[in-house]
Order: C-alpha cells, then sequence, then structure tokens
C-alpha cells in the first residue's frame, strides 16, 4: 500500500504544527515570573501591647499627660483620678500591663474597665 504524496504532507504538518505549538507554549510560560510575596514586618508584642494599653486609657476617657515609651509608663487623669499604666518585657520575652489608679473613690471600677478594653484591642 503506497501513502499518496498529500497524505505524507498532512501527517508531517499535523507533526510539524504539534512540535511548534509544543515549544510556543513552552515559551510562554517560561517568560511568566512569579514573584515572591514580600514579608511584613509585624509589629512587635511590646509595640501592640503599648499602643493597646494608650488605646485602652483613652476608650475609659483619660486624658494621657506623660508618655515614657523607654521606661514603658503611661500616666493620664480622668476627674480626680490618676492612672498610671507600665508596660514590661519580662525574661521570657512577654510583655506584661498593669494598669493602678489613685483617687478612684468616685469611680471604683475604672482600672477593672481599662484592662477590659486592653484585652479587647489585644483580641482577647
Amino acid at each position: 500500500m503506497r501513502r499518496s504524496g498529500k497524505h505524507v504532507h498532512s501527517t508531517i504538518g499535523a507533526w510539524l504544527l504539534t512540535v511548534m505549538s509544543v515549544i510556543a507554549g513552552s515559551l510562554a510560560l517560561a517568560a511568566c515570573v512569579v514573584y515572591e510575596p514580600v514579608p511584613q514586618q509585624a509589629p512587635s508584642t511590646y509595640d501592640r501591647a503599648w499602643a493597646a494599653a494608650i488605646g485602652a486609657m483613652q476608650d475609659q476617657g483619660v486624658a494621657i499627660n506623660e508618655q515614657d515609651r523607654a521606661a514603658g509608663a503611661l500616666r493620664g487623669t480622668r476627674g480626680a483620678a490618676g492612672v498610671t499604666a507600665v508596660v514590661r518585657t519580662r525574661p521570657d520575652g512577654r510583655v506584661q500591663v498593669e494598669f493602678n489608679a489613685t483617687g478612684t473613690s468616685a469611680d471604683p471600677g475604672l482600672v477593672d474597665r481599662i484592662s477590659a478594653s486592653y484585652n479587647r484591642r489585644m483580641g482577647r
């Protein structure tokens, strides 16, 4: 059985078209660039705690009069009450925040409300 010249040409043409398609597809995929996501620096635990302490005091109407971030101390007032927050990094790396108030006889629950606001801000 003898093949006609047209049949041979169409088989070669089909094979050539397939090869060219594979090469073109490979080149197209090779031209694609995938970039790695840019790492974003999350705020440190201390920074989050510091910001949450400020926000918690402000949530409860405390006017912050003094901020000493290096010492980790915040001081403010609400009416006759004086409020202090101390933010410290413990030896194990965790951050500890303490809220204290003086002159709160008119508002004995102030420190508890500030602590609750702090915990909400920290997602607890």
